[in-house]
């Protein structure tokens, strides 16, 4: 008899978290939600209260504090782990303490607690703030395994995590595969450095001015395929502690902005010169040489369906529309 496994989220509250058990329930999973946020609007826009209530046990707890990570690994069962939960660069910045409590030590944390429930492998999101900036790599796409060159405390942390994930599969046989996502889209996405396509998606979509604060190149990845990549990584367990970049075809800020106003005629965007402070593009032929599947919903697909979310949820009520720019 095949036991339906149980998926212990962190971070659950998140873009990313809200869209990973999405899908898990839509496919009849049970899911644990590990956040202390009990803010579930992204949630709402991808499950109805029901569909949450049916599916999700909802657990109020602080990643820091590692009883409070044990019980919800032992006491609900979970066989696989997806840990997304992190205070983002302007947290870490602001108060590197606590930015390093939630980053690594959670991280510590969470490790520790499926070795001692017995549970063999685990997933986690690691970051392309690994990396340096663009000045530090040849050009072209930067290989998963270029040198790590971090110049934020975010960066750092992940790099600590990426090192836990290895020892604890030297010393622990727990294995672990990480992903590295560059500009995530789609609903939820309403912070963070990279949000702003995203957020120009939702003004196109209430016909309110906005800017992109960024121009150049980046990699824009659909948060359904990010999730789904998380998803399956949880279930494959592997013979190591690796890290894979996510890729998809660099893209132009006024390519993205042609995107949006192709879905939504007459949408006024602009962007700015500013550049992120990472490379543009990532190499992803690791992940496509390891994995069955890698999820790239093409980009004007994924943009015109986002702008037709956002349209439904404003005309429904269920969601503002911005402040111009």
């Amino acid at each position: 008899m095949t036991t339906s496994p149980i998926t212990l989220i962190t971070g659950t509250m998140g873009c990313l978290g809200a869209w990973a058990a999405a899908q898990l329930v839509r496919r009849g999973e049970t899911v644990i939600s590990f956040d202390l946020s009990q803010d579930r609007s992204r949630l709402n826009l991808l499950l109805s209260p029901d569909e949450q209530e049916a599916a999700i046990h909802f657990i109020t707890g602080d990643l820091t504090d590692f009883a409070q990570v044990q019980r919800a690994v032992a006491d609900y069962g979970a066989t696989r782990i997806i840990h997304l939960a992190a205070l983002q660069v302007p947290f870490c910045r602001a108060n590197p303490v606590m930015g390093s409590a939630v980053n690594v030590t959670g991280t510590v944390n969470l490790f520790e607690a499926a070795k001692q429930a017995g549970i063999k492998h685990l997933t986690y999101a690691s970051s392309i703030a690994v990396y340096g900036p663009p000045s530090d790599y040849p050009p072209g796409l930067v290989a998963h395994d270029a040198t790590h060159a971090p110049r934020t405390l975010y960066g750092v942390y992940k790099v600590a995590n990426e090192g836990t994930a290895r020892i604890y599969w030297q010393d622990h046989g727990i294995s672990s595969t990480a992903l590295r996502p560059h500009t995530v889209y789609g609903l939820g996405r309403d912070q963070g450095l990279t949000s702003d396509p995203t957020k120009a998606m939702l003004a196109a979509a209430a016909s309110v001015p906005s800017s992109i604060k960024f121009g150049g190149t980046v990699q824009m990845q659909h948060a359904s395929d990010v999730a789904a990549q998380f998803i399956d990584a949880s279930a494959t367990p592997v013979q190591g502690a690796f890290v894979y970049n996510l890729g998809t075809p660099p893209v132009s800020v006024d390519d993205i902005i042609a995107h949006i106003q192709a879905a939504k005629p007459g949408a006024h965007l602009t962007r700015t010169d500013n550049r992120l402070p990472f490379p543009e593009g990532f190499d992803d032929s690791a992940l496509r040489a390891a994995v069955g599947t890698v999820y790239e919903t093409p980009l004007a697909d994924g943009i015109a369906d986002t702008i037709r979310s956002f349209e439904r949820l404003l005309n429904e009520g269920r969601i503002a529309a911005p402040t111009p720019a």
